[in-house]
């Protein structure tokens, strides 16, 4: 990124020193960013849409002639929307509802895959694989035709979630071969850049939260006086007119984040999300079903290898064995070894005791925390012993 930055002197200020990118280690210090969120902290989100930090960014936005200016900000409400819903052999899964399109076609593919025995094809096999990547197929084609923003493009999402529409799709899946799919639905039908967060307490509380610049620096720009980079997440939007996710004033984009939390009769079993673009909420299907069909822990489910289609290239990690490959190659997919598929998983179990258990995976630098309590009340004195 380091040509982009260059051009702003703000941003190469801080992590271009001296012209050259900071290498391992460096310390970055950005003392204008650590002003702003002591700022936020004292006035609240009205420092952005009514106060200094939005003058801020629409002054910056028209020296450069771009579109937002301070009535986007002061016009701007945020949506509060009922969280989305659906089960899967019995356990229930609740995350955002469109514009976000994850959980949606999370749960549109475990609708297709609960008329399959997921558990009797094994994890990591061929028949298993492919499999998953048919469904993420077919969601994939649906996502494009027909998720966006409710207020702009009435997006189908009871028949993407009903048993009437799975028994359709999953009636045209091959288990012998791999197949190019189109929507079946329309609109009318009636790592580096992302970050996730899960956390839970003992009071029952859990936060599942994915955000997200979009790419790397996101916009590769600083707002003069924030020490803040705007994302560039406008980019997800199709630039091509008259489609579900087109471009349109006051329109919310679409997104993939997939923040998960499932009960098992109204109690807690697992909460997670993760990073990674149009990988995620696939990625995020196969922790699910490693969780319920494979019966992995935490640990192994975040951690087990992934694959991921959007209907060109079955990307696999190393670790899926060359004879899987071979075998998916026979089936028609065009397979390609990669790295890792999306970024690091975020996970927390919940056991019936009442422990829980954290997990992070190797894609990434997340770690699973635990804090006690113990003598961290108001009012309580900490003594020397205590502090030992």
């Amino acid at each position: 990124c380091a040509e982009d930055l260059a051009r702003d002197p703000e941003i190469s200020r801080v992590f271009l020193p001296d012209g050259h990118p900071l290498r391992a280690g460096r310390r970055v210090v950005n003392a204008a960013c650590a002003d702003t969120l002591e700022q936020v902290v004292r006035h609240g989100p009205s420092l952005l849409y009514d106060g200094e930090l939005g003058a801020a960014l629409a002054d910056d936005a028209a020296r450069h002639g771009a579109w937002i200016d301070r009535a986007d900000l002061t016009r701007y409400r945020t949506h509060d929307l009922a969280p989305l819903r659906f089960t899967y052999r019995g356990v229930e899964l609740v995350g955002p509802p469109p514009p976000c399109s994850g959980p949606l076609h999370i749960g549109q593919m475990l609708r297709l895959l609960e008329g399959f025995d997921v558990a009797g094809a094994g994890f990591g096999t061929a028949a298993g694989v492919h499999l998953i990547a048919e469904v993420l197929k077919i969601a994939f084609a649906d996502r494009a035709a027909a998720t966006a923003d409710p207020d702009y493009v009435p997006v189908p999402v009871d028949r993407l979630l009903s048993d009437a529409y799975a028994i359709e799709r999953r009636a045209a899946i091959d288990p012998g071969r791999a197949q190019a799919w189109r929507p079946g639905v329309a609109a009318d039908d009636g790592g580096a850049h992302t970050t996730h967060l899960t956390v839970a307490d003992d009071d029952g509380h859990i936060v599942c939260a994915t955000q997200t610049i979009n790419s790397l620096f996101g916009a590769r720009f600083i707002v003069p006086g924030t020490g803040l980079i705007p994302n560039n997440y406008l980019y997800v939007f199709d630039p091509h007119p008259g489609r579900a996710n087109s471009l349109a004033p006051g329109k919310r984009v679409t997104s993939s984040m997939a923040p998960i939390i499932a009960l098992r009769g109204g109690k807690p079993a697992f909460a997670l999300g993760l990073p990674g673009g149009l990988r995620i909420f696939p990625s995020v299907l196969q922790a699910v079903l490693n969780l319920i069909d494979h019966g992995m822990s935490v640990q192994e489910a975040v951690e087990a290898p992934r694959v991921w289609t959007q209907g060109f290239g079955l990307e696999l990690e190393p670790q899926f064995p060359p004879a899987v490959a071979d075998a998916l190659t026979a089936l028609g997919h065009d397979v390609q070894t990669v790295p890792n598929v999306a970024g690091g998983m975020c996970a927390i179990g919940f056991d019936d005791d009442g422990t829980m258990s954290g997990a992070a995976c190797w894609r990434a630098d997340g770690t699973p925390i635990g804090l006690g309590g113990g003598l961290a009340r108001a009012g309580v004195r900490f003594l020397p012993e205590a502090r030992r």
